[in-house]
Order: C-alpha cells, then structure tokens, then sequence
C-alpha cells in the first residue's frame, strides 16, 4: 500500500476528506520526527512503542579484502508492537 492508497482508505474510513487526512498524516510525522530528534519514545496504546537506541560502535570486517573497520556509534530508530498486536499476528 503506497501513501496515495493509504490516505485514500483512512478518508473512506473516517468522515474527512482525502486532503484533511493528508494535512493530518503530515503533521503527525513531523511532530513524530521532532520527537525522535530529541531522543524521545512514542507509545500509541494497542499498538507499540517507537524508540530511538544508541548502537555502540563495533569492528567490521570486509570479507573481499578481510580489512577490518570500524564502524562509528549510530542512533536507531526502533519498534516494538504491543502485545495486543502481536497477538493478532499468531
């Protein structure tokens, strides 16, 4: 499902329109995105849990040229379902 079939469906499904769901998808996203930027969680009960996790840096290994590298501290944006939503999918 691409963004179009999406807002298209919500639209259907609510009592707005095409162009109101797209105003409210985009600004749900940046204020998501500001979130994330500042290092914090999202929890959408019933649904799961976004969060931002620092990976450490690590020792990589090319496997052509067997050089070692090593890879830079990262952040990661993750998620995690809820358990009603995970029970859905068993």
């Amino acid at each position: 499902m691409n963004n179009k079939e999406f807002i298209t469906e919500l639209s259907q499904r609510s009592e707005y329109t095409s162009r109101d769901v797209a105003d409210i998808i985009f600004t749900l996203t940046q204020v998501m995105t500001e979130k994330w930027q500042n290092n914090d969680s999202i929890a959408i009960q019933n649904f799961g849990t976004f969060e931002v996790k620092k990976k450490s840096e690590r020792i990589s290994v090319n496997p052509v040229s067997k050089q070692r590298l090593l890879v830079p501290p990262k952040l990661v944006l993750t998620f995690r379902p809820s358990t009603l939503l995970k029970d859905k999918f068993k």
